[in-house]
């Protein structure tokens, strides 16, 4: 295989809203979830070769620097994917410049690990279907799907059944505090609301959905409180996934800069737009 190279973009995600309607026989929950993709996430420049060594590094550029291990998403995303195409011949070195904060719902590790599937297939000449690497991501996470997919899309099971939806277009400020929430602390709630009755969409676009984690998380973490305090004063601020980061939706990027232009200290933010759909996947460079 000849050495190529592509670069891409690996989007964050919001949770509209985010119920949850059930306990699993196996641990997990049922849920019910808007995911809206983003024009803004992490970039991955994926370069590869016939080595059989795959290799993460860290780009400067990078506003964040996570740890890197073998058992990194999108070390395990390439292994996977090697693995399930049986061959063990394949190479890859792979530069990430982080973005995306860690621990905020914005779903950067499961994007990092489908824009992996997605790149190598492409670069490796696999020709896998998009539902045979749906079915690889989701046994490394469950958002990993819906960065597979690559469409803004209302889910639900444990957010691996997907619809793809149209949503009108919106600008969103994301605020994050300086605190990474731990998923398993949230769930791990005696009074986390497990029982929410399944909606339809008309149910959300009425305003009849909440994020049944937020009263949870902002007891748990004080700065995700004062951050939902702080942007409920400019708009109706929601949190995404478990947190830590917030938003609200404004109907233009002007509306949203100014107010990200007022942020105080201990917060940090992006204003990014909403995107149905992320066309193409991958670009080649």
């Amino acid at each position: 295989m000849p050495a190529t190279s592509t670069r891409c973009l690996a989007p964050a995600k919001l949770n509209l809203f985010l119920h949850i309607t059930g306990r699993r026989p196996d641990g997990y929950h049922d849920l019910q979830t808007l995911f809206q993709l983003l024009d803004y996430g992490d970039q991955l420049v994926f370069s590869t070769d016939d080595s059989g060594a795959l290799s993460l590094h860290i780009a400067e550029t990078s506003t964040i620097k996570p740890a890197l291990a073998d058992d990194n998403l999108i070390i395990r995303a390439a292994k996977a994917l090697r693995e399930a195409a049986n061959r063990p011949e394949l190479g890859a070195c792979i530069a990430l410049e982080k973005h995306l904060p860690m621990g905020a719902g914005l779903g950067g590790g499961s994007s990092d690990a489908a824009t992996t599937l997605l790149a190598l297939n492409r670069l490796w000449q696999l020709d896998l279907d998009t539902e045979t690497l749906a079915a690889i991501g989701l046994k490394l996470g469950a958002d990993v799907p819906v960065f597979v997919g690559g469409r803004s899309a209302w889910a639900e099971g444990v957010g691996d059944r997907l619809e793809p939806v149209e949503l009108p277009e919106k600008w969103y400020l994301v605020l994050t505090p300086r605190v990474s929430v731990s998923t398993a602390r949230v769930f791990a709630q005696e009074n986390l609301t497990r029982n929410s009755p399944a909606i339809k969409i008309a149910d959300f676009l009425a305003g009849r959905a909440r994020n049944d984690c937020e009263s949870t998380t902002r007891s748990l973490y004080p700065e995700v409180d004062q951050a939902m305090d702080w942007l409920s004063q400019f708009a109706d601020a929601r949190m995404t996934g478990t947190g830590s980061s917030v938003f609200a939706s404004f109907s233009d990027a002007a509306s949203a800069e100014t107010v990200k232009q007022q942020l105080p200290a201990g917060l940090t933010g992006f204003v990014a737009r909403g995107i149905n759909s992320l066309e193409p996947p991958v670009s080649a460079t």
